[in-house]
């Protein structure tokens, strides 16, 4: 598989050029909105760098202790990123909250407003190269960490609005309160990212689509007197797995049911590229054969 490490990397440099940017534009205004788009920017470089360190503890091969591989990694990278949004949404509400208590007049915004318009320009661009490849390579780091910053741009221009109408109408205000929606808006990116990976922790099947493709491959062998169950599927990182019981004429010698085992699995791997696939052959006039369909196979 491609190391992915590179598009970290990528995110890193985004983040550290965007911290710079935000954090002058908010130096040169004394926007809290600004402030809490510089803040997020913070999540985004800690976020990028367990990325970096997640997906190479992913791409180690499978040992004695990890036989499946280390691809679930990848989960605790979006895990820990959705953890530290929540941490930086509270961070601004806090923020916020202070500054309409206690407003104050904004400085310099149209140097403001430029420079936070570059650092979201900076974020677009990574999100779009991140998103691709994370679709592409099938690693929900990547994903997840390009929906952030996309967020980030979404978010950035909500910021951009609101300080742009603090210019406008002088009600100071405003700038609080987008930061406060900001916050609202982060909190709700964190809580999707963390919902996703306890799913892939949790064995997630593979999509509904995707098992509908594969139960279509597998019924079209019934013709050739061939049946299945005991169908399994899970998501781990980039790697996906399926399991399934293959039922065939019990009066088939051991290499015929397993040349059609073979057939099977590599028909599979056509439905679902980089799956590991693992079949069990039955004789399907058995009756013991069936006992098997549950995941913890009853006593006889």
């Amino acid at each position: 598989m491609i190391d992915l490490r590179r598009y970290a990397w990528l995110s890193v440099a985004a983040a550290i050029a965007t911290i710079l940017l935000k954090g002058t534009a908010w130096w040169l205004t004394g926007s809290v909105g600004l402030l809490s788009d510089a803040i997020e920017s913070f999540v985004n470089l800690a976020g990028a760098l367990m990325a970096v360190w997640m997906l190479t503890l992913a791409a180690q091969p499978p040992d004695a202790k990890h036989p499946h591989g280390h691809g679930k990694a990848e989960y605790f990278s979006s895990a820990f990123e959705g953890f530290l949004i929540v941490v930086a949404a509270l961070s601004i509400a806090y923020t916020a909250i202070d500054r309409l208590l206690h407003p104050r007049p904004l400085e310099a915004l149209g140097i403001g407003l430029l420079v936070s318009v570059a650092a979201s320009i900076i974020n677009f661009a990574t999100a779009s190269v991140l998103l691709r490849a994370g679709r592409e390579h099938r690693s929900i780091t990547l994903e997840a960490d390009a929906h952030h910053l996309m967020t980030d741009v979404w978010t950035s221009a909500g910021v951009i609005l609101g300080v742009g109408l603090v210019w406008l109408t002088g009600w100071i205000w405003l700038d609080a309160s987008v930061a406060l929606l900001v916050a609202a808006n982060i909190v709700w990116t964190g809580w999707q990212l963390m919902g996703r990976s306890t799913a892939g922790l949790m064995d997630i099947s593979l999509p509904a689509e995707t098992i509908d493709r594969i139960t279509q491959r597998l019924e079209s062998y019934a013709a050739s007197g061939i049946a299945y169950h005991a169908l399994r599927t899970r998501q781990a990182g980039r790697r996906s797995f399926v399991s399934v019981h293959i039922l065939v004429p019990g009066e088939w010698t051991v290499k015929r049911g397993h040349d059609w085992a073979e057939r099977i699995e590599q028909d599979l791997h056509g439905v679902v590229p980089h799956c590991h696939v693992t079949t069990h052959l039955e004789p399907v006039e058995d009756p013991v054969s069936m006992d098997d369909q549950e995941l913890d196979r009853h006593p006889a």
